[in-house]
This record gives C-alpha cells, sequence and structure tokens, in this order.
C-alpha cells in the first residue's frame, strides 16, 4: 500500500491561485495514473483531474480544463494541482488518488487538504 499526503490547502480569495501537493511514499512510486478529487459540502466526491505519470498525459474535468493543471514533479514521487481563477464553488476538500493497479481505478488515497474559497 502507498501512502498518499496532501498538502497545500488552505483560505483563498475568489479569483486566486493555490498549488496543492501530494507526497507518495516509497523510493520506487510509479503507479499507472494518479488522480486529483473534490468533495464540496453536501456533494458526492468528484473528479478533477488525473495524470498518466509515465507519459505525464493529464486529462481534467471539463469543469476545471484551462484553469486548473496536473503535473509531477520533484521530488519524483509528488503530483501537484496547480489551481487559478478560483471560485466559491471550488471550495471543498481536495484528495489525491493513485492508481496502483492500473484501469483507472483509485484504490489508494490522501487523507485530503481543504480548499476554502472566499467571495
Amino acid at each position: 500500500q502507498v501512502q498518499l499526503v496532501e498538502s497545500g490547502g488552505g483560505l483563498v480569495q475568489a479569483g486566486g491561485s493555490l498549488r496543492l501537493s501530494c507526497a507518495a511514499s516509497g523510493r520506487s512510486f510509479s503507479p499507472p495514473a494518479m488522480g486529483w478529487f473534490r468533495q464540496a459540502p453536501g456533494k458526492e466526491r468528484e473528479f478533477v483531474a488525473s495524470i498518466v505519470w509515465g507519459s505525464g498525459t493529464p486529462y481534467y474535468d471539463g469543469s476545471v480544463k484551462v484553469i486548473f493543471a496536473i503535473h509531477r514533479g520533484r521530488p519524483k514521487n509528488t503530483l501537484y494541482l496547480q489551481m487559478s481563477t478560483l471560485k466559491a464553488e471550488g471550495t471543498a476538500v481536495y484528495y489525491c488518488a493513485a492508481s496502483l493497479r492500473g484501469g483507472w481505478n483509485y484504490d489508494s488515497w490522501g487523507q485530503g487538504t481543504q480548499v476554502t474559497v472566499s467571495s
């Protein structure tokens, strides 16, 4: 099992930017894919973005395409989500997840980091 730890959440004004990080344990961490999800108060968890770990190919939910960017970087076991032009509806707990066995099934999850966008 992999441990995922998110950081970077906080309070930001509408229109502002925030970068979330997700650090994965393990020296040879190379899952088929990783992703970011979010859960707003009173709503179900929803997909935000994902990345094919080897190639770096990103995928986005249509609502965040262009304004969010997912990428992996140094340290190598770290996943990022750069969020810009944040809106109040972006307020949620953001989770990173790893698809360890492929097939876009996410089987390892972090504890989440709170993002609050004030209007």
